[in-house]
């Protein structure tokens, strides 16, 4: 990306406050004039104190000079604490405004990208952050440093050359020249140093999802005693953090030591030229140092131009991903507007077949019909593509070949949010919000009253659990249990009352009694409801209107339990093999003991 670019993208988060960018300049324009003042300043008290010394004058005949000298000098210095002040605080003020835009852009836009690109390889979780986090600062440094740091300094040299020139064109000229030798250093800089800058983006990124991981992955971690593994795993990319960091400084200490060659000979040549002209009668002593300052004046922005070049660099490295993230319009979810009066449920799959973004394909020719007010339920080993049906009917994927039908219309013309609003989704480990457990419970149905968020907590069985904590319902939800928390989501799940109901796993992180309890509550919302199970629970299998049988992406067998495990396939596999799990044998023979 190239500086333009990334000017062209930023322009629309700084349209909206152009009067404030306006007055920043009008600020800039007064603030530039202002800072020449010194080199006149000093010319003029260089020359006159000369003159009275050559008169043999003194102290009392130069007391006006010293008088109006110091009036001068410190009305300019209270006017440039206003210039300072209003430059400084428009800037921070419009680098605050930006980020936030900024930060609101891109959090609005990543919620309606498909869930293709969040499972993308290169889009985990730590290096979007990294790169929105990294993405966000830079470009705020950007703004803030072209408006407080950038804009003045330049405008200063410019005058600066402008007087320069003015007071004498060859010395002008060795002002002028310096110039272009200078950026031409700094160009070659950038270019030496953006290969390491971009190999350090990559390093942060991995970094922070490293400590994802880790802190998602402490359990397993420690259970397996592995902490001396992770800490390796992390001390090499720090490592090579570390050496791209020592290659980075290396190359600007030597390109900074040739700018600062190259300026040092711009002042000798001044001192030498400027005293010539003294010499030669063509100019008085004060010139010498009126030329120095100016040209102090010029090289100062170029003496600052390599810090900000850095940034401005960091600006548009970091600014590419950034920027990718925040227009990737081909991830965004497609939604058609169709949106019947009432959804009746019921589903056709016909030749699916579906690849996940990282190449793995994980349904084949799929064809398969989910009946409304039926109960349909799915079975296969992990892997067998259960949870991928769930994902292509939630919209969260689309097929990549084939089609899929809801009452007979594509599910791709159906308006996305209308389908999900119809859809309650109870996955085998839900998310739970930070938050307190009515807001969670609540998030089923944000306008729901409290009474029936107490009616939904009821029909999940954790109403008395919920009333038995200090706080009850504003009690934080991430302290309860997995179990707890499963109910959670259940009960969210109530509230929401869809007609379409997604259950995969619903009871998996649940005790027996708690299991049985749900299952009476889950069989009471099946009623009149499009219902699709994927479980492991031979009870909540074995009651199904239509089951499935699938193995590695395809339906081997469908039809009801009898009818399928009496084809000696796929399910009766599976099935006997949960039977053998349970002990059957074992638990018939106790309840005929007890009898």
């Amino acid at each position: 990306m190239s500086l333009l670019q990334l000017f062209n993208y930023l322009r629309p988060f700084v349209r909206p406050y152009r009067w404030m960018v306006a007055g920043t300049l009008f600020l800039t324009l007064i603030g530039s004039f202002t800072a020449q003042v010194n080199a006149f300043i000093l010319k003029y008290t260089v020359d006159e104190v000369n003159a009275l010394v050559e008169a043999g004058k003194g102290f009392q005949q130069g007391a006006n000079i010293l008088l109006l000298i110091s009036v001068i000098l410190l009305s300019k210095e209270i006017i440039n604490v206003f210039i300072t002040f209003g430059q400084k605080f428009y800037g921070e003020k419009l680098r605050i405004y930006i980020s936030r835009d900024l930060a609101n852009s891109v959090v609005e836009k990543i919620l309606t990208y498909r869930m293709a690109f969040f499972t993308a390889t290169d889009n985990e979780s730590g290096k979007l952050q990294t790169r929105i986090d990294l993405g966000i600062s830079s470009l705020t440094r950007l703004v803030q440093n072209f408006f407080i740091n950038i804009l003045p300094l330049f405008a200063n040299s410019l005058i600066a050359l402008i007087l320069m020139f003015n007071a004498n064109v060859w010395v002008g000229m060795v002002g002028l020249g310096i110039v272009p030798v200078y950026i031409f250093i700094i160009v070659k800089q950038a270019k030496q140093l953006s290969g390491w800058r971009r190999k350090m983006r990559k390093y942060r990124e991995s970094k922070s999802q490293g400590i994802v991981n880790i802190i998602e992955s402490i359990t397993v971690i420690k259970s397996f005693n592995r902490e001396k593994i992770e800490a390796e795993k992390q001390n090499d990319i720090q490592y090579e953090m570390t050496e791209n960091q020592l290659q980075t400084q290396k190359t600007g200490f030597l390109f900074n030591g040739i700018k600062n060659f190259v300026e040092q000979i711009g002042v000798v040549i001044i001192i030498i030229l400027t005293a010539y002209l003294v010499l030669i009668g063509q100019m008085s002593i004060g010139m010498i140092m009126f030329h120095i300052l100016l040209f102090n004046n010029v090289t100062a922005p170029i003496g600052q131009l390599h810090r900000i070049f850095d940034d401005m660099n960091d600006a548009v490295i970091y600014s590419e991903s950034f920027f990718n993230v925040l227009n990737a319009d081909e991830e965004t979810e497609r939604s058609g507007n169709y949106r019947p009066d009432k959804i009746h449920g019921k589903f056709e799959f016909k030749n699916v077949d579906f690849t996940y973004p990282n190449g793995t394909q994980a349904l084949f020719g799929v064809n398969m019909e989910i009946l409304p007010n039926k109960i349909s339920a799915l079975v296969g080993l992990s892997g067998a593509g259960k949870s991928t049906v769930i994902n292509l009917l939630d919209k969260f994927y689309e097929p990549t070949k084939g089609e899929i039908q809801l009452d007979g219309v594509p599910l791709e013309e159906y308006d996305t949010r209308f389908l999900r609003n119809n859809i309650g989704l109870v996955l085998q480990k839900n998310h739970i919000f930070s938050g307190t457990i009515e807001e969670n419970i609540r998030y089923g149905n944000p306008k729901a009253s409290q009474s029936e968020v107490i009616e939904a907590a009821k029909k999940a069985y954790i109403y008395e659990q919920i009333m038995d904590l200090p706080q009850k319902f504003e009690s934080n939800a991430l302290l309860l249990s997995g179990g707890q928390q499963q109910r959670i989501a259940i009960a969210r799940m109530f509230l929401k009352d869809p007609p379409i109901i997604f259950l995969d796993e619903p009871t998996a992180s649940l005790d027996a009694i708690a299991t049985e309890q749900i299952k009476n509550s889950l069989d009471a919302i099946k009623k009149d409801r499009t219902v699709i199970i994927i479980s492991h629970s031979i009870s909540q299998i074995i009651d199904a209107d239509r089951i499935y049988a699938m193995e590695k992406g395809s339906v081997m067998e469908s039809g009801t339990h009898q009818e399928i495990y009496e084809q000696n396939g796929t399910y009766k596999q599976i099935f006997d093999a949960m039977a053998k799990s349970l002990n059957i044998e074992k638990i018939a023979k106790t309840f005929e003991d007890d009898k």
